[in-house]
C-alpha cells in the first residue's frame, strides 16, 4: 500500500496552497491593466491597456486554466489505466510523438494541416502510444520497461525533430520555440476552440471513471464484475492520448503537470480514482496558472516571451526531486551477477571469442569509414581512390578515431552504471547524466563571452559529477529501485530541455550553437584533438577494467558486498565519478541523446558475455563501432551536408533498442 494510501488525506489543503497563490497572482497581474482600463478617459480612442487586458491577459490565464487541468487528468488517467505512478504524456513520449507529427506535416505534406491541426497532432500522439506499448506487450507492461520505453520513443521523436530543425531552421525555429510550450494568446478564439474539443471528451471520461476504479483490483476481480480489462485500458489511453493531443496542438509541449499532479494527488491522501482524478485535475490548473502568472508578474518583456512549458518544467523538476522519498514503488531485486539476457540461440563461444569478433567488426567498421563514401569530388559512391589519400584521409581518421573513443567511453559508462545501480535500464541518457553535462556546458556558453573547449569540458565533468551525485543521493534511501532513479533521470533530462527553451525563446544565436553542440559533431576535431580522446578513452576504460572485482560484486546486493570485503561506500563514489568523467569526456563529441549508453551493455549481454570484464571489453567496442557508424552515415548520407554524429546515433541506436525491448520476455509479474 502506498505512503499516501496510509497517509490522513490532505487533498483540499494541497489543493488550497497552490490555489491561493496562483489567484492572487492572477489577480496581481490581471490588476494593473485593470485599473489603466479603468482610470482611461471615456470618448472613441483606441485603449491598448484595455486592449491587451481582454484579449491578451485573460485568455492566457483561462488557457493556463485549461492546459492544467486537462494535462493532469490525461495524466491521472494513464497512471490509473496502466497502474503505473510514472505514467504521463511526458514519460510516454505521446507529446513528443504528436511535436515530431507537426514538424513533419509543416516540411512534407503542408496540406494536412487543411484537415485540422488537432488531427495532425493526434496522429502523431497515437503513434507514438501504440510504438510504445507494442515495444513492451511482452514484458507484460512492467512499469521500468513502459518507461524506459516511452523514453527511448521521446527521445527518439526528439531527435528527429532537433534533425529538421537544424536542417531547416529558417522553416522550424518558430516551430522549435512553440514547441516548448507557449500559453501567450491573441484572443479568446484559442481557448473556446481547446474548450469544445475537451467538452467533447468530458462525457466519455465520466463514463470511464466508476470502471476504471476497479482497477484498483486484480484482473480476475475486474472481470468477475463483468469488466474486460485489456478494453477498458485501451478506452482510457485513447481518451488519455486525444486529451494531451488537443493540448500540444494549442499550446505546444508542456511537461510535468501531466506526471506531478497526479503524484501529488495521491501523495495528499486521495483514495479512490474519482477523488484522484477531480484532486489531479485542480491541481493541474493550480500549478500551470501559478507558473504562468508567476511568469507575467515579472516587470519587462521577460515574462511575455519565456515560454510557460519550459518554466513550467523548471519549478517541476524539483517539485519531482522532492515527491521522491515519499513514492511507494514495488521492490525489485538486482540483476543477476551472470547478466539479466541470456542467449536466445547460438552454439557456445567463449567470452574471449566473442571479445575478438566484437574487436574485428570495429576494425571492419573502420575501415569502411574511411575508404568507403561519396567521392569528395563528383558525390558518387565508392572507394576513395588512392591518389586522394593524401588530401582526404587526413579529414576522415580524426572523425573516426575521436567518434570511437566518445563510443566506447559511453558504453563503459553505461555498463558501469547498470552494474552499480544493480538496475539494466541505466544509462548516461536516461539518468541525466549525459544531461547534466550539456546543462553546465549551456551555462558557460551563455555566461562567458568566448568560452574556450578546456573550458567547456571542464563544465561538462563539473555538470556530470552532479547530477551523479544527485542521483546517489536520492537512490541511496531506496536501495536504487528502478523507478526512483527513473524519475530523477526524468526530472534532470527536462530539465536542460526546459532552458534550451528558455534560451531559444530569446532569440539568441546561441541558442542555435547549443542545438548543434547537444546534437553532437565530429566535424570540428583536431588530429591533436582526435588522438587526445583516443588516450583518455584508452586510460579512462583500462581504469573501468581495474574495478572489475566490484562491479561483479555489487549486483549481489550490498550484503554480501560486504561480507566479501568490498568498502561500498568508497567503491559506490568512485565508480560514480569514473562515469561522470567518461560521460563528459564524451558528450561534446556526442551530444547527450546517443543511447549508446544504453545500448552498448545490452549487445555484450546480448551475444552471451556476463563476465564483467569481458563485458568491459565488448560494451566499450560496441559503443565504438556504433559511434564510428553513426559518423560514416552522418557525412554520407545527405552529402555535401554532415548530419550531427550524436543525432544520428540516436536514430540509429533507438531502433535497435527498440528491437531489444521488442524481442525480450519477462515473467509475469
Amino acid at each position: 500500500m502506498s505512503a499516501g494510501a496510509l497517509a490522513r488525506p490532505r487533498g483540499g489543503l494541497v489543493l488550497a496552497l497552490l490555489a491561493l497563490p496562483a489567484l492572487a497572482l492572477a489577480a496581481y497581474v490581471v490588476s494593473g491593466p485593470l485599473r489603466a482600463a479603468l482610470e482611461a478617459p471615456s470618448g472613441g480612442t483606441y485603449d491598448i491597456e484595455r486592449m491587451v487586458l481582454l484579449h491578451a491577459t485573460l485568455p492566457r490565464l483561462a488557457m493556463a486554466v485549461l492546459c492544467g487541468g486537462a494535462l493532469a487528468a490525461s495524466g491521472a488517467f494513464l497512471q490509473q489505466a496502466l497502474r503505473n505512478p510514472l505514467a504521463s504524456p511526458t514519460t510516454l513520449g505521446v507529446e513528443a510523438g504528436g511535436r515530431l507529427a507537426l514538424a513533419v506535416a509543416t516540411l512534407m505534406a503542408p496540406a494536412l494541416f487543411g484537415w485540422g491541426r488537432d488531427l495532425v497532432t493526434l496522429a502523431g500522439c497515437g503513434l507514438s502510444t501504440l510504438l510504445v506499448f507494442a515495444l513492451v506487450r511482452r514484458r507484460h507492461f512492467a512499469a521500468v520497461s513502459l518507461i524506459l520505453a516511452g523514453l527511448v520513443v521521446g527521445l527518439y521523436a526528439g531527435a528527429l525533430s532537433a534533425l529538421l530543425t537544424l536542417l531547416n531552421d529558417r522553416y522550424l525555429a518558430s516551430l522549435f520555440i512553440w514547441g516548448s510550450g507557449s500559453l501567450s494568446q491573441q484572443s479568446w478564439d484559442p481557448f473556446l476552440s481547446l474548450l469544445l474539443r475537451l467538452a467533447l471528451l468530458v462525457p466519455p471520461a465520466l463514463l470511464l471513471v466508476r470502471p476504471l476504479a476497479l482497477l484498483d483490483l486484480d484482473d480476475a476481480n475486474a472481470r468477475a464484475r463483468g469488466l474486460d480489462p485489456a478494453r477498458l485500458r485501451a478506452m482510457a489511453v485513447f481518451l488519455s492520448v486525444a486529451i494531451s493531443a488537443f493540448t500540444v496542438s494549442a499550446v505546444g509541449v508542456i511537461g510535468f503537470v501531466g506526471l506531478v499532479a497526479p503524484l501529488l494527488a495521491r501523495l495528499s491522501g486521495a483514495r479512490s480514482f474519482a477523488a484522484r482524478l477531480a484532486l489531479s485535475t485542480g491541481l493541474g490548473a493550480a500549478i500551470l496558472l501559478l507558473t504562468d502568472a508567476a511568469l507575467q508578474a515579472v516587470p519587462g518583456p521577460v515574462g511575455t516571451f519565456l515560454p510557460t512549458g519550459a518554466v513550467t518544467a523548471i519549478v517541476g523538476a524539483p517539485l519531482l526531486l522532492l515527491l521522491l522519498p515519499r513514492l511507494a514503488t514495488a521492490d525489485r531485486a538486482p540483476i543477476p551477477a551472470d547478466g539479466a539476457i541470456r542467449q536466445a540461440a547460438g552454439g557456445p563461444m567463449r567470452p574471449r571469442a566473442r571479445l575478438t569478433a566484437v574487436a574485428c567488426g570495429l576494425l571492419a567498421f573502420g575501415l569502411l569509414a574511411l575508404f568507403v563514401g561519396p567521392d569528395p569530388v563528383t558525390g558518387a559512391w565508392g572507394l576513395l581512390p588512392p591518389a586522394l589519400f593524401s588530401d582526404i584521409l587526413p579529414l576522415r581518421w580524426p572523425r573516426m578515431l575521436g567518434a570511437g573513443a566518445a563510443g566506447a567511453m559511453l558504453g563503459t559508462a553505461g555498463l558501469v552504471l547498470q552494474r552499480l545501480t544493480g538496475n539494466e535500464m541505466a544509462s548516461p541518457e536516461v539518468l541525466g547524466v549525459s544531461a547534466g553535462a550539456a546543462f553546465a556546458a549551456a551555462m558557460v556558453l551563455f555566461l562567458m563571452p568566448t568560452p574556450g573547449t578546456a573550458a567547456m569540458g571542464a563544465a561538462a565533468v563539473a555538470g556530470s559529477l552532479a547530477v551523479l551525485m544527485a542521483v546517489l543521493a536520492f537512490g541511496r534511501r531506496s536501495g536504487f529501485q528502478p523507478e526512483r532513479v527513473l524519475l530523477a533521470g526524468i526530472a534532470l533530462n527536462a530539465l536542460l530541455d526546459a532552458v534550451v527553451g528558455l534560451l531559444s525563446a530569446g532569440g539568441d544565436p546561441r541558442a542555435l550553437m547549443l542545438l548543434g553542440w547537444m546534437a553532437g559533431s565530429t566535424g570540428g576535431l583536431t588530429p591533436e584533438a582526435a588522438i587526445a580522446a583516443g588516450v583518455g578513452a584508452a586510460v579512462l576504460v583500462s581504469l573501468a577494467a581495474l574495478a572489475a572485482r566490484p562491479l561483479a560484486l555489487l549486483p549481489l546486493g550490498a550484503p554480501v558486498s560486504r561480507a566479501l570485503g568490498l568498502p561500498l561506500a568508497r567503491t559506490r563514489l568512485a565508480l560514480f565519478a569514473l562515469a561522470a568523467v567518461l560521460t563528459a569526456a564524451a558528450t561534446p563529441i556526442a551530444g547527450p541523446l546517443t543511447f549508446v549508453g544504453l545500448m552498448a551493455p545490452h549487445l555484450a549481454r546480448l551475444v552471451g558475455v556476463h563476465r564483467p570484464l569481458p563485458a568491459l571489453g565488448v560494451s566499450a567496442l560496441s559503443g565504438a563501432a556504433i559511434l564510428v557508424v553513426a559518423d560514416w552515415l552522418g557525412r554520407s548520407l545527405a552529402f555535401p551536408w554532415t548530419l550531427p554524429t550524436g543525432i544520428v546515433a540516436a536514430l540509429v541506436g533507438a531502433p535497435c533498442l527498440m528491437l531489444l525491448l521488442a524481442r525480450r520476455r519477462t515473467a509475469a509479474p
